[in-house]
This record gives structure tokens, sequence and C-alpha cells, in this order.
């Protein structure tokens, strides 16, 4: 199997999973309750020993994968779907490496459930805000840029009158409307969010 069948299959794998979560986080706009509830429901699909190694074989050959096409196509990327495919490809690396260690840490060493609160106690406290809402909102960005770059290369014709470049550039659109939705809610509206005292350590309040 080439490493573009392992990258193509494995990312597969990713978005659908991706896709679960970017759901589960856009009912945060109905508040936490509402998210947790659904993650505990999506969690009765994926928080078992088969499907986390499925998961996580997915990532780590998506990522090994990947960095050795960026090696590969970094120099022969002429087009801006070319060139936004490689470079988003890169960052979801970089982003897969500290997430999953950050969650897998929680759970294993800090002893937490990595719910709602986990994942926004830096967004809703300054200065670790200044890192995590461009590291959230770049990942978010770079799932829908990579996905529109793909569809670019794979589509070969007009659907609805809208030429392949348009039909990316929706994608991407998509991918701005759908960040600023979901940070809407894990911002609880921009108010921020009220973190219990447990999840105090992650923004060094009970070190």
């Amino acid at each position: 199997m080439t490493i573009k069948k392992i990258h193509y299959i494995s990312g597969l794998t990713i978005t659908l999973f991706v896709g679960l979560h970017l759901f589960n986080h856009s009912l945060s706009v109905w508040g936490a309750e509402k998210h947790i509830e659904m993650m505990n429901t999506l969690r009765l699909f994926y928080r078992n020993l088969l499907v986390e190694t499925i998961l996580l074989l997915a990532v780590f050959a998506q990522i090994v994968s990947g960095l050795k096409l960026f090696k590969t196509n970094r120099k022969t990327a002429v087009s801006y779907f070319e060139k936004l495919q490689i470079w988003t490809g890169l960052y979801l690396a970089f982003f897969f490496i500290i997430h999953l260690s950050a969650v897998l840490g929680g759970r294993h060493v800090l002893q937490l459930d990595t719910n709602f609160y986990f994942g926004v106690a830096g967004l809703n406290a300054f200065p670790f805000n200044l890192f995590f809402v461009p590291y959230y909102g770049l990942a978010i960005l770079s799932f829908f840029g990579h996905v529109a770059a793909i569809h670019n290369k794979k589509m070969k014709k007009s659907v609805l009158g809208l030429t392949p470049n348009q039909q990316s550039a929706l994608i991407l659109a998509l991918g701005f409307i759908v960040t600023m939705f979901i940070f809407y809610g894990l911002t609880n509206h921009f108010n921020g969010v009220t973190i219990p005292k447990e999840y105090e350590v992650l923004i060094g309040k009970s070190l």
C-alpha cells in the first residue's frame, strides 16, 4: 500500500470522528450541559478500546504519512489549493500531536474527565486564550481547508453551475462560519465560561 493510500484511508477515518466532534462542539451554543450530554452519547461509540485504538492508529498513520508527503510535495505545489493542502496538513499534524498528548495526559495523569470544561478552560482565561484561540481556530479552519483542497483535486466537473474552485471556496466559507459558531458556544456567547474548580489546574490556579 502506498503512502498516499495510507494517508487517504486514515484521513477518511479521522474525518468521520472530526465531523462528530465538531457537531458536538456546535451544541455548546445551547450550553455546556447540552454539549456534555451529546458527548456522553457519542462516547458510547468511540470511547472503547477497539475504536480508540483504530483512531489512534489512524492519527499516527496520518501524521507520519502526511509529513512524508509534505516533504515530497512542498516544492512541487503550484496552485493555491495544492499549497493549501500541504500547509493545512502540516498544521493539523502539529495540532494532533499536541491535542492528543493533552487529552491523554488529562485523562491518565490529571485524572480529569476531558469534557467541555477541559477543552474550554484555556479559551476562557487570560493569557492562555492568546494561545488557545488561534490554536483551536486554525485547527478547524485547517480541517476545512484540507477538505476543500482535496475536493478541488478530486472534483473534475461543475455542480449546480459551480466550478471545482467555487465549490472548494464554499467549503472554506463553511469552515469559517462553523469556526465562529463553535467559538460563540465555547466562550458562552463571548461572555466567558465559569470553570469548575477541579479544572482550574489547567490554568494554573490549583498548582
